[in-house]
């Protein structure tokens, strides 16, 4: 493996966590989706190298995924 792209998911990773801290004005569903899509970005992709897959394929399927279950959620309030 190489180091190029046992680096490439980190970064991706670093890179979308500080890119999604600057959304502070979102509603608690939005706020659900957003982090829901980002825990199923990163899971997918973890998946998708782990397996020997695309890292890639794997962050954008978990990535809707989790966007979508986050929508779902019904608030605790």
């Amino acid at each position: 493996m190489t180091i190029r792209r046992t680096m490439s998911v980190p970064i991706a990773f670093v890179l979308a966590a500080t890119l999604l801290s600057a959304c502070s004005g979102l509603s608690a569903r939005e706020q659900r989706a957003l982090s829901g899509g980002a825990i199923g970005a990163a899971g997918g992709a973890a998946v998708g190298v782990i397996t020997g897959g695309s890292a890639l394929t794997g962050a954008l399927i978990g990535g809707a995924g989790g966007a979508a279950v986050g929508a779902l959620l019904p608030n605790k309030r």
